[in-house]
């Protein structure tokens, strides 16, 4: 063999030898994407997605089994007794529930409710979404109405303004009666529920409904699911308007006997509402539920563990 094979051969031998380690080290060692592990039930738990959904169907129970809300409370309104709390005295920015002193207040004033007023900007500016507008010509009745069922800002401003008394005097005779009811916790520093300094506890709150309940008008506009009625426009032009009550409680299985809702952010989603169910009367109030559809449900489940508790046989 010439000395030119010689070396091809011996380069052959040497590339075949450097190339055993390598192929027997792949052989030893599964590849990267074989050492992964497949695909499984388990591993789709571990996807932080599949966490996320995890914990929201635990979540569908809310703690303790009840309400979601902050704080919470069932009264009997004829004795006053506390049937179920969360919290009902820790005080909390009551938001639109604002209104049921207010409107107590202003109806005290013995107004003419046909009498037709005018909405001006003050009233307007910074109240939020209203359907009402700058030089339209309403009456109290229907500010009222616009007040309790859809918690309208602006309607109710107007109602203070056309009270007769001076804006301190009306907010001083809001607190003045707060403590008159036994509502201990409880603030106001303006008409609507739009600053947070209005404060409030569920327990008070219960009692204020009670006491607003007892008014027929207040009641009987609670309770109302829609209204129409008619202004007249800066134009002189009419206008014809539709309002909804937020209570969505109404709609549903439950004898409704007053009510009113609430939201600022600081407070949450509000609702105090009266229920009679199975001849049974109680006033439950939420506040801070985390959503709108929440604070409804919570109070469908405190009547429901209330009723629950009031027929278990004793002993147990």
């Amino acid at each position: 063999m010439s000395q030119r094979a010689l070396r091809r051969w011996g380069a052959m031998l040497l590339v075949v030898l450097a190339a055993c380690p390598a192929t027997m080290a792949e052989a030893a060692t599964p590849k990267t994407q074989e050492s992964t592990p497949a695909y499984t039930a388990s591993t789709a738990a571990r996807k932080p997605g599949a966490k996320r959904s995890a914990r929201r169907r635990a979540r569908r129970a809310p703690p303790g089994g009840v309400v979601w809300a902050r704080n919470a409370v069932v009264l009997d309104p004829a004795t006053g007794e506390v049937l179920w709390e969360k919290n009902a005295g820790t005080a909390a920015p009551c938001a639109s529930l604002t209104k049921l002193m207010t409107t107590q207040v202003f109806l005290e004033q013995s107004p003419n409710l046909d009498r037709v007023v005018e909405v001006t900007q003050a009233e307007i500016y910074g109240g939020g979404h209203t359907q009402l507008k700058r030089g339209e010509q309403v009456s109290l009745r229907d500010l009222l109405h616009m007040s309790l069922m859809c918690s309208d800002n602006v309607a109710t401003r107007v109602l203070a303004r056309e009270s007769g008394l001076p804006p301190e005097d009306f907010l001083a005779r809001m607190n003045r009666k707060a403590v008159e009811l036994g509502m201990a916790r409880t603030r106001f520093v303006e008409f609507t529920g739009l600053d947070e300094r209005n404060v409030s506890t569920a327990a008070d709150v219960a009692r204020l409904l009670r006491a607003a309940a007892a008014n027929e008008t207040i009641r009987e506009i609670s309770t109302t699911r829609g209204y129409d009625f008619r202004s007249v426009s800066a134009r002189n032009r009419t206008r014809l308007h539709h309002i909804s009550n937020t209570n969505r409680l109404l709609y549903g299985r439950y004898e409704i006997r007053g009510g009113k809702t609430g939201f600022i952010h600081q407070a949450g989603y509000c609702l105090a509402t009266w229920v009679r169910t199975e001849g049974r009367d109680m006033i439950a109030v939420v506040m801070g539920a985390p959503t709108n559809a929440t604070r409804f449900a919570d109070v469908v489940r405190m009547v429901q563990h209330t009723t629950t508790l009031a027929v278990a046989p004793s002993g147990l």
